[in-house]
């Protein structure tokens, strides 16, 4: 399951669209969205390994030192097991928001900021080579390659 799940997550970052995650657990898979919600009251994210017996493969390390601020709380995620509730996720830096109260709020919340950002009508290939290049460690292990293209400007 492991190895399979990189495939998962390097189709993630190389996808030429933003992706939303309304989540309520998956750390793993949470961590390869660009925007993450969570419900206030319902859920945790939680790497499960080290309590588990178990190490992490080297992406899972790479995703989560990409993608999860600060020492300290890559240290709780990943060395700790915390369960890390919504408030919490977002003051770590993993979640975007938190607020919601319901499984149809999360949702709705999470359609509208893929409304928002489809009115952007981006260049999907320039979109996939910037979020490649913000993440090259990450993108590096799964061998993603961030090539540079010029697109015509619509300015």
């Amino acid at each position: 399951m492991v190895k399979s799940f990189r495939s998962v997550i390097a189709a993630l970052f190389s996808l030429p669209i933003p992706t939303i995650a309304a989540t309520a657990s998956g750390l793993v898979l949470t961590l390869g969205h660009d925007y993450v919600l969570m419900r206030s009251n319902c859920g945790f994210l939680y790497m499960s390994e080290v309590d588990l017996v178990m190490t992490l493969p080297d992406y899972f390390s790479a995703l989560a030192r990409s993608k999860i601020g600060g020492l300290s709380a890559q240290r709780d995620v990943l060395l700790i097991g915390m369960k890390v509730k919504g408030e919490k996720a977002v003051k770590m830096g993993i979640v975007d928001s938190a607020t919601h109260n319901s499984e149809e709020s999360v949702v709705e919340a999470a359609m509208r900021i893929g409304d928002r950002l489809a009115e952007r009508k981006w260049n999907g290939e320039v979109y996939a080579k910037i979020r490649k290049s913000l993440y090259p460690e990450i993108c590096g292990v799964l061998g993603l390659v961030s090539k540079t293209i010029v697109a015509s400007s619509k300015l």
